[in-house]
């Protein structure tokens, strides 16, 4: 199974997490979680994998970058991290939610 697919069954289950910073931008363009929802549901791919180091932990991870559009047309940037949480649920944690800006 591919991560994107990994990542569009956590959505369709709602095994989701907005993280502060997520929830301030998504405010600040006006977007709903139902329409990052539909963007990734509707990403064709995985844009970028970054690499990087958790500021907590120290530990490498890897960040998915994914540009998608919802229903009507909006393209949606979001870059997040698939973790476990209490144990072996499986949730992706979103770091970042915007509109693109490089359309």
């Amino acid at each position: 199974m591919t991560i994107l697919i990994r990542i569009k069954r956590l959505v369709i289950s709602r095994r989701v997490v907005f993280t502060e910073k997520a929830d301030l931008e998504m405010a600040a363009d006006l977007l709903t979680p139902e329409m990052v929802y539909e963007a990734i549901l509707n990403a064709p791919a995985i844009f970028r994998v970054l690499r990087s180091r958790n500021p907590k932990t120290g530990k490498a991870e890897k960040l998915y970058v994914i540009k998608g559009m919802t229903f009507d047309g909006l393209e949606i940037y979001t870059k997040g991290k698939i973790m476990k949480k209490e144990g072996a649920d499986v949730f992706y944690v979103f770091i970042s939610s915007k509109k693109s800006t490089d359309i």
